[in-house]
């Protein structure tokens, strides 16, 4: 009885102590000031405030095998009225890890969450990653890997949601000029188009990245046997283009596509001859913000 009485003892103190401690904690927290909350009086709304440069793990659709889990760059922003000093930034980590991988379809649900929980009319979020596609070399047929950059941007403005597909296609480019005034080769360089759709419908960005090589001098490959080679080289040769050409054709193709509500294609020529690059941008309808 004694021993017992002396752990019932223990135990009883041991509760008081965490009862007390607790009670400790929660009259810290009630005394801990909301700073942010604050009003201001500068009387200066700002357009967007948030995170930037966070990554977390993804999913996206793959046209070939159903989905791919990848790693995406996060950048997370609201709009914040002229009366509060500041936003809280905990909160867009929160709603960030709420799901273990984000996916397409959660991407939507995430940004309105976000929009709410800061109390705020405007959210924006971008969610870049790299997006691989197999391919294989055209004579030779052997397999490589390729990685493009693409994003999906999303704006929340009252209760009005618009996302936005991008991806940035490398491609290559010969110069129609130099095919044309030189007695033999012509200057060529690695080139990106990248196009930005706001969809009605669903398209596969393979789709949009089908588009932009099509629409250049010669598609890229990560590896291309002698055969290979010779046919890409002089595929380039027969198929000369511009910045121009490949904006506008490019644009066209997404001109006569009804699942595409407004896009921007831009062509960018990293030059091999010059010091510069040569750049083209054509847009249709509403913009990214």
């Amino acid at each position: 009885m004694g021993s017992a009485g002396a752990a019932s003892d223990a135990h009883g103190e041991r509760c008081a102590l965490v009862n007390d401690v607790s009670d400790k904690t929660k009259h810290l927290a009630s005394e801990v000031e909301d700073v942010q909350g604050r009003p201001d009086t500068r009387q200066l709304p700002i357009n967007r405030v948030g995170i930037k440069d966070i990554n977390h793990p993804v999913r996206v659709k793959d046209r070939a095998a159903g989905e791919q889990h990848t790693i995406a760059n996060f950048n997370m922003y609201v709009n914040l009225p002229h009366n509060f000093k500041g936003t809280h930034m905990s909160r867009f980590i929160e709603i960030l890890h709420t799901e273990r991988e984000i996916s397409v379809e959660s991407f939507r649900a995430m940004l309105e969450k976000m929009t709410a929980r800061l109390e705020a009319q405007v959210g924006h979020i971008e969610m870049s990653f790299p997006f691989f596609i197999m391919k294989k070399a055209p004579v030779s047929g052997v397999k490589s890997l390729m990685d493009y950059q693409a994003s999906l941007i999303g704006e929340r403005c009252g209760t009005r949601t618009t996302t936005w597909l991008r991806v940035v296609v490398p491609v290559t480019s010969l110069c129609p000029c130099s095919k044309r005034i030189s007695a033999y080769g012509a200057h060529n360089q690695r080139s990106h188009i990248t196009i930005t759709a706001k969809l009605k419908s669903h398209i596969w960005l393979e789709e949009l990245i089908d588009i932009a090589e099509s629409e250049a001098s010669s598609q890229l490959y990560g590896i291309l046997k002698r055969p290979d080679e010779k046919y890409v080289t002089e595929h380039a040769y027969d198929h000369p283009k511009f910045v121009e050409d490949m904006v506008r054709d490019v644009a066209g193709r997404l001109t006569g596509d009804t699942r595409i509500a407004a896009y921007v294609v831009e062509a960018e020529n990293f030059e091999s001859i010059h010091n510069h690059s040569a750049y083209a941008r054509i847009e249709k309808g509403e913009q990214p913000g």
